[in-house]
């Protein structure tokens, strides 16, 4: 069971339910805590800077529309200084789908002691006025990103909140360095790169689908660099017993443009041939199918002739 903010919760925030301060420099002062907001400062719309006064106003009542992201902080502490500028960073990348609230807890010591501030920097997630995740320390700009994507994603999909209608769409997470780096050898006409690269993704993450689907295109490339398509669709007609010159009339198919063609010419490999030279038309098969992704028309129906032919 998650901890709630409320009377009867893990944490209890009753002390701290009083009046808002009233606005200006006057009450930040008097609250304990800067305009300037700290480390990287709190001049935007998705980030605020809160202290025991405003705290059930802006972050529990606040976390009703929207998750609040809590960035604890002091003054002191250097690895906030470095914490905090991401994490601003992403609330104004993330456009209003959550709000970070910033805390000094020097100027907020029952505060920080309600939320059971461990050390800093510490971040705290609150969604519908319960604190649902939090961690401690430093953390890259990428494992931040990820968590924040996936907060965002929990708090709609279980707490079935939407956020403002204005608000920007979830921001795409960042490439794998290996697949932008594929993409870079790509650019340059670098199929080998390209190539070595993927295989270098996949030995880690076995399952990536972009990067399967990416290396078999690259592979086709790969193979049919160079190659006269017309020489190697007479070599495959003139040879109807060589495995090899109908996966090379296959390939050159495919990359001229003409899906269809290449299943067809595979499929009747599959039923022509036996053994190894069977497996070998249906494992380029099967890579053509990824290239083509299961929304070409042709697709489906293939693998079903596949599979009747196999079975």
């Amino acid at each position: 069971m998650r901890p709630s903010f409320s009377t009867s919760g893990v944490v209890d925030l009753s002390a701290l339910k009083q009046p808002a301060a009233p606005a200006g420099p006057a009450a930040a002062s008097a609250a304990g805590t800067s305009p300037s907001g700290g480390p990287g400062g709190a001049a935007s719309a998705h980030v605020v800077d809160v202290s025991e006064a405003d705290f059930e106003a802006t972050v529990i009542n606040g976390s009703l529309q929207v998750p609040v992201v809590l960035d604890l902080w002091a003054e002191w502490c250097e690895p906030c200084k470095q914490l905090s500028p991401v994490l601003e960073q992403l609330a104004e990348e993330f456009g209003g789908r959550f709000l970070l609230a910033k805390v000094d807890v020097d100027a907020n010591p029952r505060l920080a002691q309600a939320l059971r501030v461990q050390g800093i920097p510490a971040v705290k997630a609150i969604v519908q006025g319960q604190l649902i995740d939090e961690f401690t320390g430093v953390q890259p700009e990428s494992v931040v990103r990820q968590w924040l994507t996936q907060l965002i994603t929990l708090a709609e999909t279980e707490f079935g909140m939407t956020g403002p209608q204005d608000a920007a769409p979830l921001p795409a997470p960042p490439l794998d360095p290996l697949l932008q780096a594929a993409y870079t050898a790509l650019e340059s006409d670098d199929l080998d790169g390209a190539a070595q690269a993927l295989h270098n993704l996949l030995s880690d993450q076995p399952a990536h689908a972009e990067a399967k689907t990416m290396l078999a295109q690259v592979e086709l490339l790969r193979r049919t660099g160079g190659a006269d398509p017309a020489a190697l669709l007479a070599a495959a007609q003139a040879a109807p017993q060589d495995v090899e010159a109908q996966c090379a009339a296959a390939d050159a198919l495919l990359a001229t443009g003409q899906p269809e063609e290449a299943i067809a010419l595979l499929l009747d490999a599959v039923r022509s041939f036996t053994g190894a030279e069977r497996d070998r038309a249906r494992l380029l098969l099967i890579e053509f199918f990824d290239i083509l992704g299961n929304e070409h028309p042709a697709v489906p129906k293939a693998r079903q002739r596949l599979a009747a032919l196999l079975f």
